[in-house]
């Protein structure tokens, strides 16, 4: 079985294409329960796999030198739900039981994602081809307010400078 070439593919999928390079990123991570208020800084390599049906992305976060936080994401297209999937693997070690669904609005992708803890919404907004922001939300179970938890700006780099992933 071949994967179908990426000029083949639907609209949908050729736009997650906005998310495929090397990043870097600045962030202000917000005080939760599971981490400490802050700055923070980090690296994203993500990838078009399967003749670009899904970008795998790899994030890495950097906290006073130190990796603080890992992920690996699979982006993909629903065409039948005629949604955004994202499903997520990281160093938190939380196993998810759905992916993240959601849309495009314009030029921002926002997907949200519940659990027993609760619901999280992450939003890419792309500026240009060679910049973007994300904000993560997580409102607790029971809860009915967002809290912020995560916000960046990621700009594209060359892939050599991103080491060790």
């Amino acid at each position: 079985m071949n994967a179908a070439p990426f000029s083949s593919l639907s609209a949908d999928h050729q736009r997650l294409r906005a998310l495929v390079g090397a990043w870097r990123g600045e962030e202000e991570v917000s005080a939760t329960k599971w981490a400490d208020g802050g700055t923070a800084s980090s690296e994203i390599l993500a990838e078009a796999q399967f003749g670009g049906l899904f970008i795998v992305q790899r994030y890495r976060q950097r906290r006073d030198g130190t990796v603080s936080f890992g992920a690996y994401s699979v982006f993909g297209f629903d065409q039948q739900n005629k949604i955004v999937t994202m499903h997520q693997f990281d160093s938190m070690g939380f196993v998810p039981m759905s992916p993240a669904k959601g849309s495009w609005n314009g030029t921002e992708l926002v997907l949200e994602r519940s659990s027993q803890r609760g619901s999280a919404r992450v939003t890419y907004i792309f500026d240009n081809a060679d910049a973007f922001r994300m904000r993560l939300h997580f409102k607790p179970a029971g809860g009915d307010g967002w809290q912020d938890m995560v916000s960046g700006v990621y700009r594209r780099v060359s892939p050599s400078s991103i080491n060790g992933f």
